[in-house]
């Protein structure tokens, strides 16, 4: 089953259920994956669809932050909600020391040196990871490598 079904299984069991908060974000997400594969005018690979939840996971983060600066609690509850629905939809992220063996690992082959390399070593660590790398942490590591 792929994504894409998973969720929109999930969905339809929300509103069966009267969980309409999980029901609304999950139509949310549909909605997205449903325009990437108009755009794209094809399937979505399972990559694609993990890309496209990622991006809506960055974006609640995103807005939890400004919400928690502007002191509207509140709405910092519901985007909270709302990024753990859509968290049980992600694979399971690589930890800290994983990306630190795999920046060790990518600087060591590029032969990377200082700051001026990230430029080769970044795109090869997201490459790697696969989608279960957070490029804030690893754009850390990675300049924490290269200092």
């Amino acid at each position: 089953m792929t994504l894409f079904e998973t969720i929109q299984k999930d969905m339809y069991q929300a509103m069966k259920s009267g969980r309409k908060q999980k029901a609304t974000v999950l139509r949310g997400v549909l909605a997205k994956l449903n325009d990437k594969r108009i755009e794209k005018r094809d399937e979505l690979s399972e990559t694609e669809e993990i890309k496209v939840l990622q991006s809506l996971v960055k974006q609640r983060r995103e807005s939890i932050d400004l919400y928690r600066k502007g002191g509207r609690t509140d709405l910092v509850e519901q985007e909270s909600a709302e990024l753990e629905i859509l968290e049980q939809y992600l694979p399971k992220m690589m930890s800290e020391e994983e990306i630190r063996n795999l920046v060790k690992t990518v600087v060591e082959e590029t032969g990377a040196s200082s700051l001026s390399d990230i430029g080769k070593v970044m795109p090869q660590v997201m490459k790697r990871g696969a989608g279960r790398i957070d490029g804030k942490v690893a754009q850390r590591i990675v300049r924490e490598f290269l200092q």
